[in-house]
Formats: structure tokens, sequence, C-alpha cells
């Protein structure tokens, strides 16, 4: 009797996780307001740091704390400000790359909920107001 496949396994492994986060950081890339959230001039080490978690998340190798330690997301992600706005184009760019690489339905839908879990535990800053915006919220 075999071992199950972990999800890494499951979905294609290495090659997997890279042609998402290669798509998802073209889409961030391209986003003024997400770009501006990487100090580096080139995506590639985000690239790289954000592909070795997955993996690790998801069962593959431990790359990423073997060389970070423990990912301790809201803290490296704290020194910027990560509004609903900033989260849903996240999720958009995401998404996008999750179309991309077209996972099968129920392996598509397990790592987008995460996905999303992640992305809405990492706001930590409210919209800005500017004096004289109107509050539609109705508070």
């Amino acid at each position: 009797m075999s071992e199950p496949k972990s999800f890494y396994e499951a979905v294609g492994g290495a090659d997997t996780f890279h042609r998402l986060v290669a798509a998802f950081y073209r889409g961030v890339a391209a986003d003024p307001e997400l770009r501006a959230m990487y100090p580096e001039e080139d995506l590639g080490p985000a690239e790289v740091r954000f592909r070795m978690f997955l993996e690790q998340y998801w069962g593959g190798p431990r790359t990423y704390s073997e060389q970070r330690g423990h990912p301790r997301l809201r803290m490296r992600h704290n020194p910027f400000a990560i509004t609903p706005t900033a989260r849903d184009s996240w999720l958009r760019h995401m998404r996008a790359a999750l179309d991309e690489i077209k996972l099968e339905p129920d392996r598509d839908q397990e790592i987008w909920t995460y996905m999303v879990m992640a992305a809405q535990s990492m706001v930590n800053t409210d919209e800005p107001t500017y004096p004289g915006a109107i509050d539609v919220s109705g508070n």
C-alpha cells in the first residue's frame, strides 16, 4: 500500500509551483499598487521566496524554512500597508495565475480557499480616508 501523495506531488510538484508563481508575479509586475510594495528592483528574489514558501506549505521541500526560518507571514508583511483593496488586487492576480495553470477543480478550490484566507489575514490597514470623503458604509 503506497502512502497518499501530498498536495505538492498531486498537482505536479516543482513545475506546477514554478508556473503558478511566475504567472502571479507577471500580474504583480504590471500592477502599480502591488509593485510598489516590493522594494527590490527585480521581483525575482520575491518570486523565489514565495515559491519556496508555497512548495513547503503544500508538502514539498522544506527549503523555505532551511533558508529563512519560520515563515512568520504577518510579521514579514507588517512593514507594508496592506489594505482591503491591495488584498483584492493580490487575489485577482492569484486567481488569474491559478486559471492559467489549470489545476483539477478540487485542487484549485483547495489552494484558492487557502489563498483567500491567507490574503485576508495579511490585511493590516484600513483604506485611507481623505478630508471631505463621503462615508458610504452607513456608519
